[in-house]
């Protein structure tokens, strides 16, 4: 009786040669990590004092932002669309500056909106800064 010669072949092997594969994706790998191309994301550059110099001439005024995005002057609340008139207002008393305090939990289109009324009223000297102004349990 002949023995098969498909037995005879499946004793001899053994398996599948993996190395030429791994070699190319080494190889691949390689290629991409040198041709890959590093892009810095644009973003907004903040250049922060390193020490904090006070004028004498400048005056400014803030407006603060609650956690439910509720508008304030001088602890008076206004709606947004008083906000150009209060910095007209603030043009007139002598005021260049505003500070713009937002609580850290405040919506971001709010305060997007006020620093353009701001802007639109004529200030364009606006410090931004954030705080934690409610006591959150």
């Amino acid at each position: 009786m002949r023995s098969r010669p498909h037995a005879h072949a499946a004793a001899e092997s053994h398996g599948i040669d993996l190395a030429p594969m791994l070699d190319f994706v080494v190889n691949l790998l390689i290629f991409f990590i040198i041709t890959a191309v590093f892009i810095k994301q644009t973003g907004i550059e903040v250049n922060r004092p390193s020490t904090v110099e006070s004028k004498d001439d400048t005056t400014s005024r803030s407006i603060v932002i609650d956690e439910q995005g509720e508008i304030s002057v001088d602890l008076k609340p206004i709606d947004l669309r008083t906000v150009r008139a209060h910095v007209e207002q603030f043009r007139a008393t002598g005021s260049t500056g505003v500070v713009l305090v937002a609580d850290l939990g405040a919506p971001t289109g709010t305060v997007v909106a006020v620093a353009d009324q701001i802007r639109l009223g004529g200030i364009r000297d606006i410090t931004f800064t954030t705080a934690r102004l409610t006591n959150s349990k």
